[in-house]
């Protein structure tokens, strides 16, 4: 719990080595997970800079929410939270301000979403925010945003380092314009770009002048949720966005079941053998992790949509797969994880711009397979992994959510697994560790884990 009563998860992820659980029979499970964290955040974003208040229904409370959240306050906003009718969790409650409070400091913990998307608010303030994160965030990449920011008006002191930490001294106003930027390092640089942009005096035009552009559906989102406050975004040429300056709609805005956290228990499926169901998948969406349903059926899985629900069930065996994920770098760890026990080679490109997440994702999935006698190679774009049989050890994450998960998927069929701390979850999941055993905990009944217990809270 933070200093001002925000609750991240009410059933945090304990820090520390955790044994990967064996699954000992097929699976049959029925999972909920939480909302999404990209839609959270950016809703949060929205919600603050709206013509009135909002509520996020059916939000993530995780690490990277809370700290949107604190940031938020930080800035003045209000936002409170709600029980959810059904008593299934809080929703959250947002009163905008305007202009936005400075004189304040905002630590952005490991969260890309919030150094990204609330650099660009700080030039909102009245006053000096100061932007920092956790030491082991202040290496992400930082400078196109800066960069942007200062072309289009936003006054900001780096040092000369053009990464966290630094400040921003909010005038109570951003001019905005055109601004080129190179987003080739991550994508939220163009939707931290976009979601401020409605209130820039002028508005913006934007265009991304590198050879890549990963993650576009994170901007589709971005440019989606835009639309649904009212907003238009033109997109003239790929690449290329204009935004008019203009009121954002306060409104209710339901929040999707994050999909690309829902990867790993769609993956154990095809791993440990069974069938396990993701509850409330959406029929349309713009996260990333909506292509597990081809990337998965590729790799030798059934996949079907019925009622809601999204149901993977493992088929004769794992095919090995040549894969860009350009458009869903996210979903490498997991699909790593499924290569490792494929039927052939697998080479998955497109994802040089993961070396810049919470660690370098290629060299830290490539050495922690290698760590269990498995054979991965990094490419400059990717990874080849090539299927070896694998033994027990200590598996690290690296600080890092996606890599912990990993760890848990490997450790379904092969003992002695250990992940050095299953609390990274916590950053967008921290309920991991009790939904993962529950559902190997359901193999003794299919569909026996009930959607509400599995629901965060």
């Amino acid at each position: 719990m933070t200093a001002d009563g925000y609750s991240p998860a009410s059933a945090p992820a304990a820090r520390g080595p955790w044994r990967a659980p064996v699954a000992t029979r097929p699976l049959h499970a029925t999972v909920t997970v939480p909302g999404s964290k990209s839609l959270t955040n950016r809703e949060l974003i929205l919600a603050a800079l709206a013509d009135g208040p909002s509520r996020l229904i059916a939000p993530l409370h995780s690490d990277d929410s809370a700290r949107m959240v604190e940031a938020l306050r930080a800035l003045g906003v209000g936002i409170e939270l709600e029980p959810r009718e059904g008593g299934l969790g809080d929703d959250i409650v947002v009163t905008p301000v305007w202009p936005l409070r400075g004189s304040t400091e905002i630590d952005c913990g490991q969260a890309g979403t919030v150094m990204r998307f609330v650099a660009a608010l700080g030039g909102f303030a009245r006053g000096d925010v100061t932007m920092t994160a956790h030491e082991s965030a202040l290496h992400r990449p930082m400078g196109a945003m800066i960069t942007a920011l200062r072309e289009i008006g936003v006054d900001i002191d780096d040092g000369a380092r053009w990464t966290l930490p630094f400040i921003v001294r909010g005038h109570g106003h951003v001019r905005g314009g055109e601004v080129t930027i190179d987003a080739s390092a991550s994508s939220q640089f163009v939707s931290g770009l976009l979601l401020a942009a409605p209130r820039f005096d002028v508005g913006l035009h934007l265009v991304h002048s590198g050879e890549r552009l990963p993650s576009i559906p994170h901007i589709d989102m971005t440019v989606e949720s835009l639309a649904h406050r009212g907003i238009h975004v033109e997109r003239p040429a790929p690449g290329e966005w204009i935004v008019p300056p203009g009121s954002l709609r306060g409104k209710d805005i339901a929040i999707e079941p994050d999909l690309s956290n829902a990867a790993p228990f769609l993956a154990a499926a095809m791993i440990a053998g069974g069938s396990v169901a993701v509850t409330g998948w959406p029929a349309h969406s713009t996260q990333p992790g909506a292509m597990l349903t081809d990337i998965l059926a590729l790799m030798g899985a059934r996949v079907v949509r019925r009622g809601g629900a999204l149901t993977v069930t493992a088929g004769s065996g794992i095919h090995g797969v040549d894969l860009d994920l350009s458009a869903a770098g996210e979903l490498t760890p997991t699909i790593f994880a499924l290569a490792a026990f494929a039927d052939a080679p697998s080479t998955l490109h497109g994802i040089g711009h993961i070396r810049g997440h919470e660690t370098d994702r290629i060299a830290a999935l490539v050495g922690e397979l290698r760590a269990l006698g498995g054979e991965a190679e990094e490419l400059a774009d990717g990874i080849r992994i090539v299927p070896r049989p694998l033994h027990g050890g200590r598996w690290r994450a690296h600080h890092d959510h996606r890599l912990a998960t990993t760890g848990a998927l490997v450790g379904l069929v092969v003992p002695g697994v250990e992940v050095d701390d299953i609390g990274t979850t916590a950053k967008t999941m921290p309920e991991f560790p009790q939904l993962w055993q529950r559902m190997l905990d359901a193999g003794d009944t299919p569909g026996s884990v009930p959607a509400e217990a599995m629901q965060a809270s």
